[in-house]
């Protein structure tokens, strides 16, 4: 099997420094399931093209079937793996370009920052669903689509059409985004996973699709055809999914897919409501801690925490607020946020408006300093609770805004959700509606504020709302 990646970037050879594979190299790569060899076709300035090949070892493949796997006889030996792409596909290309799926190249930082022409091509690639599907995952995400089916046998033409594409991908990305919706969608579309799944598979697929997944208009198929049916993964990875973006995290799936849509649904946001189907829960969040603003009268807003710039979006739209800053410790989700605000297409005045940059909300910093309001949205829970007085400190006590809106999941709701834990794998605590009240009581106290809180979500008699926000104001 083989997938290419051709770029028409001035100079094209750069791409050489994006993959860390030297265009001059022929290099193999060991997998548990066969070799890997990257090398390039061509390399010139004007177009240079770095293909993965990837031969299978059948023996081996076979002896990593887990016991529970049925014996399928000589289809363990005798099957496609060896010419279509496939989940390990996908596997091998992570591992020989894991530095540039990451992001990293020291020797052209910009240019790993920037998007980039470039071109992908799989000659033979399984997809379930034919070019429809295809074209579902993929467009959305910039790409311009080529799929050509390929003919079951062209010498008998009304045999029809198999179930492989000749998939071509065109478009301006950065080449790290690239190679993690190919590291997702390769064994989307084939729609079979050749490793045994656990909870990890989960955090996998929200490490690869940051940025770009939870706000995908076909989000639910992605996961569901990525994780398999069963073992609960698709509910917990579609819950996760709608914490991190206003858009629906149904799955809807109405068997245009190939499925039957009989998985289970989603939890949290997509517990369906039997008139209509309701709001998601981070549009609500988004939506109440922007009429907080608004009702407070801020004109200048700091979102501590903002990820890749979700509601940072809102508020630049908002022309009431004079100035908007958003700060995050991760520089890849500030990166997310740059594209998702346009900062490169901004005029100069609407640049001075708008300004983001890296912290550590445990750390003083006097960029954070002189705002009406800060937001922390969904932002405290991420702190170990020995850090959270440094947190404290920092925002109440040095950058000491008019006022600070805080949200935070009220863990008394997950039992409606069927979630035994957290809601996220990085959430180091979840607090009751009493253990949130006795903080921002003990805040505002220590720091001369006053302390209101609210409910965001639909309310439950007996575990209250899925989100509790406080309003503290000096």
């Amino acid at each position: 099997m083989i997938l290419t990646v051709s770029t028409t970037h001035s100079p094209a050879t750069d791409l050489g420094y994006l993959l860390h594979k030297h265009p001059d190299r022929v290099q193999a790569f060991r997998q548990a399931f066969g070799t890997a060899t990257v090398f390039y076709p061509e390399a010139s300035e004007e177009r240079t093209t770095a293909a993965v090949t990837l031969e299978i070892d059948p023996v081996a493949l076979a002896r990593s079937r887990g016991k529970r796997v049925p014996d399928f006889s000589l289809g363990q030996y005798v099957n496609d793996r060896s010419y279509a792409a496939s989940s390990l596909l996908a596997v091998a290309m992570a591992d020989v370009f894991s530095t540039a799926r990451a992001g990293v190249c020291k020797a052209r930082p910009e240019l790993a920052d920037s998007a980039i022409p470039l071109e992908i091509r799989i000659p033979a690639m399984p997809c379930r669903g034919g070019v429809e599907i295809a074209r579902r995952v993929f467009e959305p995400l910039g790409w311009a689509v080529s799929a050509v089916p390929i003919a079951l046998d062209p010498d008998y033409p009304e045999w029809g059409e198999s179930r492989y594409l000749d998939l071509t991908l065109s478009g301006e990305l950065r080449l790290a985004d690239a190679l993690s919706q190919l590291y997702v969608l390769l064994p989307v579309l084939d729609e079979s996973k050749h490793y045994w799944q656990g909870p990890d598979e989960v955090d996998k697929l929200l490490r690869s699709g940051e940025g770009w997944l939870a706000a995908h208009p076909d989000r639910a198929l992605i996961t569901r055809r990525y994780l398999g049916r069963g073992a609960g993964l698709t509910r917990v990875a579609l819950t996760r999914l709608a914490e991190l973006d206003g858009t629906d995290g149904s799955d809807g799936s109405d068997g245009s897919d190939g499925s039957d849509g009989s998985e289970d649904p989603p939890a949290e946001e997509e517990t369906a409501q039997p008139e209509e189907r309701r709001k998601p829960l981070n549009t609500q969040r988004h939506e109440a801690v922007h009429a907080a603003l608004r009702d407070l009268g801020a004109r200048t807003v700091i979102d501590l925490g903002c990820g890749p710039g979700q509601f940072l979006d809102r508020l630049v739209r908002d022309a009431s607020f004079s100035k908007v800053a958003g700060c995050d410790v991760s520089s890849r989700s500030l990166r997310s946020a740059a594209r998702r605000l346009h900062l490169d297409r901004l005029s100069e005045r609407q640049a001075e408006r708008v300004s983001l940059f890296q912290s550590a909300l445990t750390y003083e910093d006097e960029r954070m300093v002189g705002y009406d309001a800060a937001v922390l949205m969904e932002v405290i829970e991420h702190v170990d609770l020995p850090r959270l007085a440094a947190l404290e400190r920092v925002v109440f006590g040095v950058a000491r805004p008019k006022a600070v809106l805080v949200t935070t999941p009220n863990v008394e709701y997950n039992q409606l959700y069927e979630l035994a834990g957290t809601r996220h794998s990085d959430h180091r605590f979840e607090w009751t509606r009493a253990e949130f009240t006795d903080w921002t009581e003990a805040v505002a106290g220590a720091y001369g504020y006053r302390a209101e809180r609210r409910g965001i979500g639909d309310v439950d008699d007996t575990h209250g709302t899925p989100t509790q926000m406080a309003v503290f104001t000096r």
